[in-house]
């Protein structure tokens, strides 16, 4: 079954359980493990170790239909799978002996917070990394580390320090409670450690600079674009959802004083139009977009700045367009939204945490912006 359809076959489960999972603010471990037999976490994993390959759509398309229901347990599908996808820079006996368990998830943070010095055919890192969702159901826990010399950072040739996304097994790891938070609540991202942790120097990888060692066209799609991609999907389906939440509740709810239904309302049928229109325009450029450079990959091109420009400001622009809509849809919502246990309330909140992301944050349009306009621009986050 295609993952999108078996994603979507979660969503009355995730609706009936989106409280819950909040309340706990961690995916719960027997959904994640639903998830993971499913074969979802493995979307991005290589053929010839039982993964699956997907097109970067489908990947997309699986994790929006999650985030209808719940946009957490979409959140966690997101970095698992894009996590996942460092299988296919790591030597493929590794990955196979590291995956074979076909319930295996993996989590992970890029963001260069630990030091790794040489330790032989190892290294040992020391690091705190925030941010680490689904990080307590993951059996592999990855963190970017800085590689350090006796005199500090060793720096490439233009100058800047190296890095690399070291994985550690499970066991290694300290997981330190600090996710109290105003939204994506059930996503568990908080913070975790490592003291002095050797991980072999074949399970690290530097994204920005290590070539796939996997044969899947998969594999040459920019993964960066693939991680803001996925974080898009998930602003995407909780935008999508919070229509189809809202519909539900127009349909059945009076305002104050008056008779009629919300839904009857001249002004509410015009802002539910505009907001649908909005987020719907956005979701088509956005899977334009992905589609657009997924064919220039599949062709065996290498993208260009521009290419990968393009998609991620279809990513940031999606991600602002339905936090708008989540927002007006909220006040729609009027004082029944104001609730916490109002999925609107949810809606609205994790909208606006899923715009925080570096990937999709307003900066990017600051930096997209450079690229079409042709301006001299560092690319390695593109």
């Amino acid at each position: 079954m295609n993952p999108v359809e078996i994603a979507r076959g979660f969503q009355p489960e995730l609706r009936q359980r989106a409280g819950e999972i909040e309340q706990a603010r961690r995916l719960p471990a027997d959904l994640a493990e639903k998830l993971a037999r499913a074969g979802l976490f493995r979307m991005l994993l290589p053929s010839a170790i039982g993964g699956l390959e997907s097109p970067p759509a489908t990947v997309a398309g699986a994790i929006e239909a999650l985030s209808e229901a719940d946009a957490s347990t979409g959140w966690c599908l997101m970095i698992g799978a894009t996590t996942g996808m460092l299988s296919g820079r790591l030597p493929q006996d590794l990955a196979a002996s590291m995956f074979a368990d076909p319930n295996v998830i993996c989590s992970g943070v890029f963001a260069p917070m630990g030091k790794a010095v040489d330790d032989g055919d190892h290294w040992r890192v020391t690091g705190r990394w925030k941010w680490g969702s689904g990080s307590q159901n993951a059996a592999w826990v990855a963190g970017g580390a800085v590689l350090m010399g006796e005199d500090g950072p060793l720096l490439d040739a233009s100058g800047q320090p190296l890095h690399r996304m070291v994985i550690f097994a499970a066991d290694q790891v300290e997981m330190i409670d600090t996710w109290r938070t105003s939204g994506l609540c059930g996503t568990g991202s908080l913070d975790f450690a490592v003291r002095e942790a050797r991980a072999p120097k074949a399970r690290s990888v530097a994204l920005h600079s290590d070539p796939p060692l996997a044969d899947g066209a998969v594999f040459r799609f920019p993964p960066f674009g693939m991680l803001a991609m996925g974080i898009a999907a998930v602003a995407i389906g909780n935008a999508r959802g919070a229509l189809a939440d809202f519909a539900a509740l127009a349909a059945a709810q009076s305002s104050q004083g008056s008779q009629r239904t919300l839904a009857e309302r001249n002004v509410v049928q015009a802002e539910f139009a505009q907001v649908s229109g909005a987020v719907a325009a956005a979701r088509s450029r956005f899977f334009e977009a992905v589609e657009t450079l997924w064919r220039t990959v599949e062709r065996g091109d290498e993208p260009t700045i521009e290419d990968r420009a393009l998609l991620r400001l279809a990513c940031a622009h999606a991600a602002q367009v339905c936090a708008e809509g989540c927002r007006r849809i909220y006040d729609l919502g009027g004082g029944v939204a104001v609730f916490l246990d109002s999925s609107l309330q949810r809606r609205f909140r994790d909208a606006h945490v899923i715009t925080h992301h570096i990937m999709v944050a307003p900066q990017m349009f600051e930096l997209t912006g450079r690229v079409l306009l042709g301006l001299p621009t560092r690319d390695a986050l593109i």
